[in-house]
């Protein structure tokens, strides 16, 4: 009898194999035309390896003679790494690779490897993509020796210097991510998914926006703080108002579209700018002052003070609109993480000493960032403001700022968004771990596919990054090509604030794994959960090894 798992992996290779047989890559015997031999190409030197001799180099540790002129000049280290690549097998099964490589990403991974195999005809993409999928069917799952094994081609030739560029991005850590999000809930078909509601989340309110420029200066502070309000004539305080904190080096601008979304249905949108950390004052990581990570928070309650004041202003069009005492801070990769202090996550900063001397030598881009933050003074710093009663974070980066304990003194309802394929803030050091301590209630929301920028503004977004096909070491997804991300965002976060208004019930079933399923689009499946779990984190020990 078959199961239903292997129903489906069954189904998955009978249409590989169909593929393959189109386009005569197989013929009628599979075995006999997979790869029998690896060749290497480095520059003018060629060189080979039998499929046998490399099993046998995993076996017993000793590459094979016949690649010697190439290994010879390789370190004992660099060696041993060979010989471990042969040995590893990669964190995914039949089913989710299938559904990976049916995504944007997907396309993008099999386009990348495909530069880094040689052949001479033009179906390197296709004999990839079998390849692939028929390794991770083999009994010892997906590895490159299994792959090796599938390959639809007598040989399989790789290119060195582009495989090694690939091999640095498709690592371990960035599998184990892509499996975790397309497990976080089990992949329903949308047709059969039973949902009922009356509207839909993701299309613009009746409202007309209107914007108003402010100018605050806190004296007290010496800051001054240009701040965006977003607003419409059906504003009022039944509904919270949402204050937005842009990410390092960007501007006030950029979930532009977010604030004209949530205020075309009423709420009301300050979107301030942070000096210091904005655009303007961007000249890289060591310009960073750690005084940024105490002055964002600070900034967002200062501009909540200056909002009080101006719903008190006889004539001012916001006067008596403003829900000054019910506020959501929505924050995106550093403003994530300003969210999270104000919500009540402690910055410890005894631990993150500790933990950046401990990693001097192997910091993370984001490790780096937060250790500029190891010169503050103190050893912990808390910025809970009463007046915010939920938030948003995107992408936040949190690994080593908030140690052991201090995100689990956040005070309110949160909800985290994490993309699968963000190097900037990775998804399981910023977010996944991150949110596991975080307390209840909260939401995680998941774009398989999606990287740091693409829940930014097109308007933010350089044209290059939206025009060019970006590559696995570079592949920020923006503009049109994250439209649908995007459109996610606005409908999250629409619910989420929504919760803090008589219309939390109409709103919930925009916030829960079904409805996740069915905003999914082809290029980008999007998951949701409100506890990772048990077996899930599991995954983070071996995952955070690489």
């Amino acid at each position: 009898m078959f199961t239903e798992k292997s129903r489906k992996n069954l189904k998955i290779v009978a249409g590989v194999l169909s593929t393959i047989a189109v386009t005569n890559f197989l013929g009628a015997n599979t075995s006999a035309q997979a790869a029998e031999k690896l060749v290497v190409r480095y520059g003018a030197l060629e060189e080979s390896a039998s499929l046998p001799d490399l099993k046998k180099a995993a076996e017993t540790g000793e590459l094979p003679a016949s690649l010697g002129t190439y290994t010879k000049r390789l370190t004992e280290q660099q060696r041993n790494f060979l010989v471990r690549g042969l040995k590893i097998r990669v964190p995914v099964n039949v089913v989710t690779l299938n559904r990976l490589l049916n995504t944007q990403l997907g396309n993008t991974i099999l386009n990348d490897i495909s530069k880094a195999l040689v052949r001479e005809d033009k179906a390197g993409v296709q004999a990839l993509r079998g390849g692939l999928i028929l390794g991770a069917n083999s009994s010892q799952g997906l590895s490159v020796l299994s792959f090796i094994a599938a390959y639809p081609s007598q040989n399989l030739e790789i290119n060195v210097p582009q495989a090694l560029t690939v091999a640095r991005s498709l690592n371990m850590a960035f599998w184990r991510t892509q499996q975790f999000m397309l497990a976080m809930t089990p992949r329903i078909d949308p047709s059969k998914i039973k949902l009922a509601y009356s509207l839909d989340p993701t299309q613009p309110g009746s409202s007309q926006v209107q914007i108003l420029n402010v100018n605050l200066n806190d004296e007290k502070r010496q800051r001054k703080i240009p701040l965006d309000i977003y607003w419409s004539n059906s504003a009022n305080t039944e509904k919270p108002v949402i204050v937005l904190s842009h990410g390092f080096g960007l501007v006030r601008t950029d979930l532009r579209y977010l604030a004209e979304h949530l205020a075309s249905h009423g709420y009301v949108v300050a979107a301030p700018e942070h000096p210091g950390s904005n655009l303007k004052a961007n000249k890289g990581i060591n310009s960073l002052n750690p005084q940024e990570f105490l002055a964002r928070p600070q900034d967002i309650s200062f501009v909540i003070d200056e909002l009080e004041k101006l719903n008190k202003i006889t004539d001012n069009p916001l006067q008596g609109k403003l829900a000054t005492n019910n506020v959501m801070v929505v924050g995106f990769s550093f403003g994530g993480t300003t969210a999270l202090a104000l919500a009540g996550g402690e910055f410890q900063i005894a631990n993150l000493k500790q933990s950046c001397e401990q990693k001097a030598a192997k910091l993370t881009l984001v490790e780096g960032f937060l250790c500029v933050a190891k010169k503050l003074p103190e050893n912990s710093y808390q910025f809970r403001d009463e007046r915010i009663k939920q938030i948003v974070a995107l992408n936040p980066a949190t690994s080593l700022l908030f140690g052991d304990t201090g995100l689990t003194k956040v005070k309110v309802p949160t909800l985290v968004l994490t993309g699968s394929a963000d190097d900037i803030t990775p998804a399981f050091s910023e977010q996944i771990i991150s949110f596991a301590k975080i307390p209840s209630p909260k939401w995680l929301v998941a774009a398989v596919g999606g990287t740091h920028l693409s829940v930014v503004d097109p308007s933010v977004t350089s044209d290059s990054q939206e025009k060019t096909n970006p590559s696995i070491s570079s592949r920020e997804v923006v503009g049109k090509q994250a439209a649908d991300v995007r459109k996610y965002v606005k409908a999250v976060t629409l619910a989420m604030a929504a919760q803090s208004t008589a219309e939390a019930s109409k709103y919930a079933v925009f916030l829960t794994p079904d409805y996740a399923q069915i905003a999914s689009t082809p290029v980008f499946p999007f998951r949701l959960l409100t506890e990772v779990p048990p077996t899930a984190l599991g995954l983070i020990p071996g995952l955070m090894k690489n």
